[in-house]
């Protein structure tokens, strides 16, 4: 089942900076109750045996509810743990070669190839755009849809490279694919970013760092909604 454009309008993005009283699951569970269209799992410092693990117990509550989980930055763990697909930074595993990783290890699976191609058609794949450029290759190269940001001062990464809204307007022009702002996000200035051509919101802290999960993400999807009519 091919992404579509609507399950962009608002991405969670997890962190475990803020679990708080909850567990990974619960807020998981708790943005998808608000809102949250699609959940995006990003852990760092750990094994992929357990990031896997992580992976699979997210997944169960995303499946629960037909909301997808993408993996933050690591094609292995995405497929061993049967998530939807992966997102991929600038610096990360060229987006072909992703797709070249993911029809490998269905092949390695038993697939015949035809049905390892379609698997691998069917993984999402993310990626990260700054620019015209990088967005077109993305593209190209079979980017499901981008992440493009920081169209705001970060909390989650202070050294974000900035882009300005003409910047994101521009690269939202210049694809066919859906594009999704990211960077510092909030209820309150993500109004500032209708017009750009973006099809959705990707939060982190604005979500997960809510004393209430499920109404923050409530509140940013009825935002989300307005940013993109």
């Amino acid at each position: 089942m091919s992404l579509q454009r609507s399950e962009l309008l608002l991405y969670a993005i997890t962190d475990r900076a803020w679990t708080g009283k909850n567990t990974l699951e619960e807020q998981i569970a708790l943005a998808i109750s608000g809102g949250a269209t699609i959940i995006q799992l990003r852990e760092k410092g750990i094994s992929d045996e357990e990031y896997v693990r992580r992976a699979k117990c997210a997944l169960k509550v995303c499946r629960a509810d037909g909301v997808r989980l993408i993996i933050d930055d690591n094609v292995p763990v995405a497929l061993e743990s049967g998530a939807d697909g992966v997102h991929v930074g600038i610096e990360d595993t060229p987006v072909a070669r992703v797709r070249e990783e993911v029809k490998e290890y269905f092949l390695a699976e038993g697939l015949d190839e035809s049905a390892a191609v379609e698997r691998a058609k069917d993984f999402i794949v993310g990626a990260t755009a700054k620019t015209i450029a990088q967005a077109q290759d993305a593209e190209q190269c079979g980017a499901d849809y981008l992440g493009c940001g920081a169209v705001f001062p970060s909390p989650t990464k202070k050294n974000a490279i900035r882009i300005t809204e003409e910047q994101l307007a521009e690269i939202c022009a210049s694809v066919d694919i859906p594009v999704v702002a990211i960077g510092g996000i909030t209820a309150e200035n993500a109004r500032s970013l209708k017009g750009s051509g973006i099809c959705g919101i990707a939060v982190v802290s604005a979500i997960f760092a809510a004393d209430d999960i499920a109404a923050a993400s409530y509140r940013l999807k009825k935002v989300a909604k307005e940013v993109i009519s």
